[in-house]
Parts: structure tokens; sequence; C-alpha cells
């Protein structure tokens, strides 16, 4: 049905010429409008079927009443919903159902446990489904208090041995992050299907497990002893914790997409593109973006959803330039609008690379669509204006009062003054959000403390710790310590910082003595330079910089079987230095130039101005020590 025979049909039924139509008939042609008002997306025909409804006294019927209130609650008018069931005098359980599940829906988790009390209050039993509605809507809070009022709820009707209902349970002690009941309720199930393991498994998620275990291991084990198969939603609970270096581990991941394929879930990659998200995910996550690419060119249809994915794989991996071509082909190619997600992740693409007329064109967007108005966009907007150099138009956001902002918002500011050696203006904003009664966090003390330090204001940095200490109760960690080592070795206080490294409340860590060799080498302290480095190689025994740079140190001290001994073990370890990288973007187009490069085609040129560039700054009568690679 159309909307133009949908029309017919209400102005048929608008004439009361229906003398031959019997009340089935009525009632079908009024269900079929309602499900096309909600598929075609259409408030106005859902409200001219109701008032057909209205008009031919059909009010109390309860299919037209509960797909009205289906329809009221996919428009988010859930006002009308509740009159519509209000209206209705014998009130079943499907019919509390419907109204219920309308309001988990659209979010108004408070509203559908008053539904749910009435509900209960009026002496009808909940059902499984009833059941099963109100222990999501109790994990999506994350209140661990009604859920378990509804799991002892579940035990007094008898549904608690329901499979749909305990899995619906499981899942909301998970979310509460109760893992022990969670496990508890699924070792007493009588019975399991494939979406209690599912659930089980995205439990150990929930636990903050980072790589697959012995015990996630041994779940899958008892899993497919129990003559369970996994489907595509157990798969996609695993892959998350596959997306780590296959170097130093098992590679669960390549071997789980060989199960899809010799399954057949690949061909879920059609229809629900869940799996291939997680799919892309899971190998930009491993630096595999290029196999990731490969699942993104297979799947049989993509959506927003899976754009994204790669986009972000691309722009996690450091490619940027594919993450903005990906960006552009995923409008003109395949005509998909961007959501707030997929602006998220290709704005960092606007960082690297310096880019602030694409970071302009992805914030008119934003306007144009009204999602300037989502605080972890503009945060994001924040940092990639800083980023790119304009303060201006990062500090225009921030005081853009159509978004509310968080702690985030602040930090992001103070850290772009930082970036720009404004401390003065980092302080005050400091001040300002202290004022305004935004707690600090640890994000925010470190964007302060680097912006004293970059702009001298030593004796305010200082304080500034210590208030956040004494006051706030912030621990301090390996960053803000960082912060607080450089801003004494920038003032030339190598002494003091070095007191205060061993007086740290945890082991130093490389950014720590990272910050100490700086300030030894600013105020020419190869002494505290030399103890620096060895630390650091300590901890970092592959970076082939801390290498480099100790045997730098030793040569210019003339220490030459140092130097040969640096040499010699990193040549053992099998390091080399990575060459340095540059880039400028002309025309929308991104140059990158190496160390002594001569891939790019205009590199000869290149080289000719800078060879003039350099005889400029040195002085005509100054010879050229600078020679055109060959």
């Amino acid at each position: 049905m159309n909307f133009s025979s949908a029309g017919k049909n209400l102005t048929l039924l608008s004439s009361r010429n229906y003398t031959s139509a019997t009340a089935f008939d009525l009632t079908l042609n009024l269900l079929h409008c309602i499900k096309l008002s909600i598929t075609q997306k259409s408030l106005k025909l859902a409200q001219k079927t109701h008032a057909r409804i209205l008009i031919l006294g059909l009010e109390q019927n309860p299919f037209l009443a509960s797909k009205l209130i289906s329809a009221y609650s996919a428009f988010g008018s859930q006002t009308d919903s509740q009159l519509v069931f209000d209206l209705f005098k014998i009130k079943n359980v499907y019919l509390w159902n419907t109204l219920i599940n309308g309001y988990v829906k659209n979010g108004e988790y408070s509203e559908a446990f008053e539904q749910f009390k009435e509900m209960c209050n009026g002496h009808l039993f909940p059902d499984d489904y009833t059941l099963a509605t109100m222990a999501k809507a109790s994990g999506e809070m994350g209140d661990l208090f009604p859920g378990k009022l509804v799991h002892g709820r579940s035990i007094r009707v008898g549904f608690v041995s329901d499979i749909v209902v305990s899995n619906s349970l499981m899942s909301m002690y998970s979310k509460c992050l109760n893992f022990g009941d969670c496990r508890k309720l699924f070792d007493e199930m009588p019975q399991r299907n494939v979406g209690s393991w599912s659930v089980l498994l995205a439990g150990y998620m929930g636990c903050g497990k980072q790589i697959i275990d012995k015990e996630v291991l041994e779940i899958i084990k008892c899993m497919l002893i129990d003559g369970v198969k996994p489907d595509g939603f157990t798969v996609s609970s695993i892959l998350p914790l596959c997306g780590v270096d296959s170097r130093k581990w098992p590679d669960y991941g390549r071997e789980l997409h060989c199960y899809i394929v010799r399954s057949g879930l690949d061909f879920e990659l059609g229809s629900d593109v869940h799996l291939g998200c997680c799919l892309i995910d899971m190998y930009s996550k491993s630096n595999r973006i290029v196999e990731g690419r490969r699942v993104f060119d297979q799947m049989k249809s993509t959506n927003v959803y899976t754009w994204t994915a790669i986009i972000n794989g691309y722009a996690k991996n450091g490619a940027s330039d594919e993450a903005l071509n990906l960006f552009a082909k995923m409008q003109v190619k395949d005509g998909i609008e961007p959501n707030r997600v997929s602006l998220l992740s290709v704005l960092p693409t606007c960082n690297s690379h310096g880019s602030l007329m694409v970071g302009k064109q992805i914030h008119g967007f934003a306007i144009r669509k009204l999602l300037n108005r989502d605080v972890s966009l503009c945060n994001a907007l924040i940092d990639t204006y800083s980023k790119c150099g304009s303060l201006d138009l990062a500090r225009r956001v921030f005081d853009d009062e159509s978004f509310c902002k968080d702690a985030i918002s602040w930090s992001s500011m103070i850290s772009g003054y930082g970036l720009h050696g404004r401390g003065k203006d980092a302080v005050s904003l400091y001040d300002k959000m202290v004022l305004q009664g935004v707690r600090p966090d640890t994000i925010t003390i470190v964007g302060l403390l680097s912006a004293c330090g970059r702009s001298g204001l030593i004796n305010e940095g200082l304080n500034i710790y210590s208030s956040v200490v004494n006051r706030y109760g912030i621990k301090p960690t390996v960053e803000i310590c960082a912060c607080v080592v450089d801003m004494l070795g920038r003032s030339g206080q190598l002494d003091e910082a070095l007191d205060f490294i061993k007086q740290m409340p945890m082991q130093p860590g490389p950014s720590i003595w990272g910050a100490l060799v700086t300030a030894s080498v600013i105020y020419g302290n190869p002494k505290m330079q030399n103890l620096a480095y060895k630390f650091l190689i300590e901890l970092e025994p592959e970076n082939s910089s801390n290498f480099i740079s100790l045997s730098n140190l030793y040569a210019s001290s003339k220490e030459w079987d140092a130097v040969a001994e640096v040499r010699k073990e990193m040549k053992e370890r099998g390091l080399k230095k990575e060459p340095g990288c540059s880039w400028i973007s002309i025309n929308s187009t991104t140059h990158s130039f190496y160390v002594a490069d001569k891939a790019h085609p205009c590199s000869h040129s290149v080289y000719e101005m800078l060879n003039n560039l350099i005889y400029v700054m040195k002085g005509a009568n100054h010879p050229l020590d600078f020679e055109i690679p060959t």
C-alpha cells in the first residue's frame, strides 16, 4: 500500500459508505494505514488515521490501539501514546507492554518504571516480554537496584526459567558491572541458547578485558561442547578482544574471520552490517587496515556505519589522505550522509594535516544538519581548530551557548591555549571554570600545567599542582608529574626537577625522563642528560631515537669508544633510525617529504630553492655546505 491508496481508503472510510464492509475489513485497512505511516515515517498520516478511528468509534479496538501506541512511540511522541492508552477502558498485558516498550525505546526509563509499577498495582501479572523489557531498561540506566527488583518479580511470577528473561537479566547485570551475578544466573539456567552464551561473553567485555584469555577460551570451549554453534552476535562479541598485535598474541581475529566464512556468516555482511563493522574495527586496531579494507570492499551492501568504520580505521592508522578520500566517496559515490560519529572519525585527520579548510567544511556541514549542538562534536571542533592554528575559531565554538559544555570542553580550550603558548589565557579560563563549579580532571590539569610550562609561568603552575592535589584530591599521574618536571626543567631548575622525580609516588616513565632530557639539552648539562638517557633506554629498549641521541651526546664530548658501544648495541638489537617526515597541503593535495627524499616529482626544484634559502640565511659570502642528493 502506498500513500495514494492509503488516502483513498481514508476518504472511503470518512464518507461512511461502508455498509458492505465488515468490521474486520475496516480494522485491516486502518492497520495498513498505521503500518504505512511508520514505514514512511509520516506522523501526519498516523494522526489522520487516528482521527478516522475516533470518527468510526473504533478507539476501543485493542489491535488498533496497540498499533497506534507503537506508531506514536516510533515518532517520539509519548504524550500521544499515553493519550491513546488512557482512553482505552479495559487494558490487557499486551497494551501495557506496547506502552512501556515505547518509553524504553525513547530513553524515558523512569516513566517506563512508573508504568510498570502501575501495571503491577492493577493486579495484572507481567509476562516474559514485560520483564525482559524492564531488565533492558535497568541495564540501559546502569542502575542495579531496579534491575534486582525486576529479577525478584521474575522469580515470584515464575518467569526466571524463561530463556529470554534470563538473557535480559544477565545483560542487565553485565551493563551494571556486576559480572558475578551475571555468571551465577547463567550457571543456574536450566536451558541455554546461543544468546545466553553471547551475553556471557559480552559480560566479559564489560569487565575491561583487552585480549582473549584463558577464561574466554574456556567459555568458548564449553559452548562448543554444549552443542551450541556461535552465531554472528557471538562472534561480534569476541572480535573486539582480538584487536591486538598479532606478533605478540595469537591471531584469534584471523581465525574468527575464517570461522565466519566457513560457517556462512559472511552472508550476513549483506544484510546485517554489524559483523562487518566489527571485522573492520578488529583489523584496524591491529594495524592491518589493508585487510580491513578488503572486508569493506567485499561487503554486498554498505551504510553509514560501515563507511564510518573504515574511515575511522584509516584515521587511526595515520592514513589521513585515504580517510578524507573515503569521506568524500561516501557522500558522492553512495550518496550516504555522514552522521555524528562519521564527523568525529574524520576530524582528527584535519589535526594531522593542519587542514583548516576541511575542518571548516565539516563544521559547516554540522551546522546545516543541526549537529553543532552535540557536545562531543563541539569538543572535537575546538581541538581541531586549536591544532590547525585558529584559536579564535576554537574560542568561538567554545563560547557558543547552543551546546552544554562539559569538563572536556574546558580542557580542550585550555589545552589549545597551552599549545600556542598563551599560558595566562589558559590560567584565566581555568579560574573561570572553577568558579562555575566545574570540577577539573586529570586531562584539564595536564593541559593547564603544559600551558604554564610553555609560557614560563612556573610559580602559577606549581601552585595549581599543589591546589589540585590538596583541594580536589586528584592523585598525581605520570602525565601530571611529567608536566611539573618539564616546568622546572624549562626554568633551568634541573636539580629541583630531579628531586621531584625521586619523590614521585610512582615509578617515572619515559615521558618523565624525556622531559628531563629536553631541559638538560637546553641548559647544556651533559651529566644530567646522560643519566636521563640511560633510564630512557632501560624503559624503551626498542626506541632507536634514544640510542641515536645518546650516541650524539657521546660524540659531542668526543667519547668515541662510548659512541662505538652504543652503535654496536643498536646493531645487535636490529634498531634503525626512522627518517623524519614533514608535509604541506597545496590545492587540497598533501605533499610529504623525508630526509634526503628524491621521490617527489619536483624534488630537484625543491632542493634548488632550499639551497638558495640557506645561501640567503647564512649570507652571500658564506660557502654552501648543502648538496642536492644524488
